[in-house]
């Protein structure tokens, strides 16, 4: 019985350390489009993609300036790393979203509908280890198909 409780003890303590030391990564900074390391599959690629990242677990807060063939626009939309879903207006339509940890990687699912029937975008948000990078790999899902981007900023 002593024995069970001690193993239990060490079980624990190895739990609580490895608890204590997984921090989860901090998107804050202001990120600029690197065009030639990403991806926007069959979208044509912005002339501008700009992102301020202010972000306090579980607040998380994007205000993004993007500029291409339709001129230029900027968004606003804040997330809780903790599941619990948010609603932001990006622009023609509104989006409700939840965002959640899965290790070291964001996981966001954003829901919407636009004039061109239901669309889901689901984004996996990664920080490099020198904290340099931002890479956002997405997949877009609607009626009339899929497709996926990759979007990698580089910290200012």
């Amino acid at each position: 019985m002593l024995y069970t409780r001690r193993l239990a003890a060490v079980f624990v303590s190895l739990w609580l350390m490895s608890c204590a030391a997984w921090a989860a990564p901090n998107f804050s900074g202001t990120w600029k489009l690197n065009t030639a390391k990403s991806d926007f599959g069959q979208m044509p690629a912005p002339d501008k993609w700009d992102s301020v990242v202010e972000h306090k677990e579980p607040d998380l807060k994007v205000t993004t300036t993007m500029a291409g063939q339709m001129g230029e626009r900027t968004t606003e939309a804040t997330y809780k790393t903790d599941g619990t879903e948010t609603e932001a207006d990006r622009g023609q339509w509104s989006a409700k979203s939840t965002a959640k940890w899965e290790g070291n990687v964001l996981h966001i699912v954003s829901k919407a509908k636009t004039q061109m029937g239901d669309l889901t975008i689901t984004e996996k948000w990664t920080v490099s280890e020198d904290g340099k990078t931002l890479t956002i790999d997405a997949k877009w899902s609607s009626d009339r198909g899929e497709f996926e981007t990759k979007r990698v900023l580089d910290k200012q």
